[in-house]
C-alpha cells in the first residue's frame, strides 16, 4: 500500500496489499490517507468541517492531501500544485529566489506550452504577464484566487459527494483497525 505524507509516498510492499503507483487501492488505510509530516491524523470533527467549508479544507495540510488525490483522480490536480507553489512564493524574502521561483511557477502552470497549465481568464494572465517583468512575491495573487474560487465552485462541491470523502468523514479508525477506503481507492 502507499502512505501518503503530504504529496510525498512511500512505498511499503506488503504482500498481497496491492502496490498501485496510482494512489491508494482498495486495500489502503483510511488512516493512511491523513497522516502528514508525522502529525496526528485530523480528528474526526475536523475531516466533517471540511464538508462544510472549503476554506477548512485548504487550512488542513492532511485535507489539502485528501483533495489533491480527488483532484489527480479528475484530472484536475495542477490546479492544486499551482495554489500550493503560489503559497510558497509569498514565504520567500530573497529577491533571486522570488524571481527563480516565479519563473518556474510561470513555466509550469501560465504558460500556454505546460502541459499542467492552469485555466485563467485574459484579463488574469495579462496581469500575470504584467508582474512578470519585476516578479514579487504576490506576482500571481490574481491567477491565485481564480484557481481557488474555480477549485472552489467546480471540484469541490464533488469531493465532498465523493465516495472517499464519505468514507473518511464517517469513519476514524483507531491505530488497531483496518478500515478500506470504498473499492477502487480515491478514484472509484
Amino acid at each position: 500500500m502507499w502512505l501518503f505524507r503530504c504529496g510525498i509516498r512511500q512505498k511499503n510492499l506488503t504482500p498481497g496489499k496491492g502496490n498501485d503507483e496510482n494512489g491508494p487501492t482498495k486495500n489502503s488505510n483510511v488512516t493512511d490517507l491523513l497522516l502528514c509530516d508525522g502529525e496526528p491524523p485530523p480528528s474526526l470533527e475536523e475531516i466533517r468541517s471540511w464538508g462544510k467549508s472549503f476554506d477548512k479544507l485548504m487550512r488542513s495540510p492532511a485535507g489539502r492531501q485528501v483533495f489533491r488525490d480527488f483532484l489527480r483522480c479528475e484530472y484536475s490536480e495542477e490546479n492544486i500544485l499551482f495554489w500550493l507553489a503560489c503559497e510558497d512564493l509569498k514565504k520567500e524574502c530573497s529577491p533571486d529566489a522570488v524571481e527563480e521561483k516565479a519563473r518556474i511557477i510561470y513555466e509550469d502552470y501560465i504558460s500556454i506550452l505546460s502541459p499542467k497549465e492552469v485555466s485563467l481568464d485574459s484579463r488574469v494572465r495579462e496581469i500575470v504577464n504584467r508582474n512578470m517583468v519585476e516578479p514579487t512575491p504576490h506576482t500571481f495573487d490574481e491567477a491565485q484566487l481564480q484557481i481557488y474560487t474555480l477549485m472552489h465552485r467546480d471540484s469541490y462541491p464533488r469531493f465532498v459527494n465523493s465516495a472517499l470523502f464519505k468514507s473518511l468523514a464517517q469513519q476514524q479508525p483507531g491505530p488497531d483497525t483496518v478500515e478500506s477506503v470504498g473499492t477502487d481507492g480515491p478514484c472509484g
